[in-house]
């Protein structure tokens, strides 16, 4: 992974004064990276009965998506409040420098079934936990979180109450 982790690009000062955005769009526009990427967030999860892969919007998108189709699963949005046409459920998170909300439809899935969460990176946990109990609302077993990023000096995995994360890049 440290091929992919020199694709990353550091961008200080965004979105706001003081945190430093990983960007990861160098590692999407290199068609062997991306696909490398990919397959490395689904491996641990090919045999774990995934029906569904989560994503956080808006990069989530961007990598739970081929995820799915890695797996052969199904893709769920996991929205901003209003983006998603048919019935949702809500939930409030705080983040590292604001609040938020997200949204799924409340049919996205089937209870019992087992989802993938994914998303680019873990911060502080916010988006993430909220994303959690948005997919066990509508009764999703939420079998793991995958993720390209996880900055672990901000302790965002303490978020995800016992739910297990794959993190293919890790910042002390």
């Amino acid at each position: 992974m440290e091929d992919l982790r020199s694709l990353i690009r550091d961008i200080p000062d965004f979105p706001q004064q003081g945190v430093v955005f990983k960007d990861i769009t160098p590692v999407l526009g290199d068609p062997d990276g991306f696909a490398r990427l990919v397959k490395a967030m689904a491996d641990p999860y090919r045999d774990a009965g995934v029906s569904h892969v989560a994503g956080i919007e808006a990069r989530g998108f961007t990598l739970a998506a081929p995820v799915a189709l890695e797996l052969g699963a199904g893709f769920v949005p996991i929205r901003k409040p209003g983006k998603l046409p048919y019935e949702t459920i809500r939930q409030d998170y705080e983040l590292e420098y604001g609040t938020d909300s997200l949204e799924i439809h409340v049919d996205a899935i089937t209870p019992g079934e087992k989802v993938l969460l994914v998303d680019d990176v873990i911060a502080t946990g916010g988006t993430a936990a909220a994303a959690v109990k948005l997919l066990e609302g509508i009764g999703a077993e939420v079998v793991g979180f995958s993720v390209f990023i996880e900055l672990v000096f901000l302790s965002g995995i303490e978020m995800l109450d016992g739910v297990p994360i794959h993190a293919l890049v890790r910042y002390h």
